[in-house]
């Protein structure tokens, strides 16, 4: 009696799985910015980025995303803007290298997947929520693209003259595409 009681006691408990640990494959992934400067838009990439990420679409509970990007190793194409990105008034290197975005929770809504989080750059940790479309493409590798904007304003990015959301405007679109190989 005390078997089957031990059973019973273990199959009622709830199974929990562990996501799939992955590696990012950077030659193909890209973290890409989107934004506009007096009324045009324009747009840039982030080089030099890494993350820890385990994902399981089935189990939301136990997924995580962790990244940390190398500020700057942000670019544009652009001289006077690549030039000016890393200064005190937008991402200020010197004092504050990376910006680290960590997952607190992931939750549906609708057919998209939310994570939610907090990104800490420039010493300013605030909450930012992402869409995340992840597609297993075999057993070992999948996709995620993932996309959300960030006020640059509750981060300082974007100080003095250019706080002027006319002439910069007040949010940054962030995307990815990130090509994983399971671990």
């Amino acid at each position: 009696m005390k078997r089957l009681a031990t059973l019973l006691l273990a199959l009622a408990l709830p199974c929990t799985a562990a996501a799939t640990n992955y590696t990012v494959r950077p030659a193909l992934s890209q973290l890409n910015f989107q934004g506009i400067y007096q009324g045009a838009k324009f747009s840039g990439v982030f080089k030099d980025w890494s993350a820890t990420i385990s994902y399981d679409p089935a189990n939301l509970a136990n997924s995580k995303f962790d990244v940390v990007v190398t500020m700057a190793s942000a670019s544009t194409g652009d001289h006077d803007q690549d030039s000016a990105l890393p200064g005190e008034s937008f991402f200020d290197v010197a004092k504050f290298p990376t910006a680290h975005f960590v997952t607190t929770d992931f939750h549906r809504q609708g057919n998209l997947v939310i994570a939610d989080g907090n990104l800490t750059m420039r010493g300013v940790t605030r909450p930012v929520s992402l869409g995340v479309v992840f597609r297993a493409q075999s057993a070992t590798s999948a996709t995620l693209d993932i996309a959300g904007h960030v006020r640059r304003l509750d981060f300082g990015v974007g100080s003095g003259d250019y706080s002027d959301t006319s002439v910069i405007g007040p949010t940054v679109r962030i995307t990815a595409h990130v090509q994983l190989a399971s671990k």
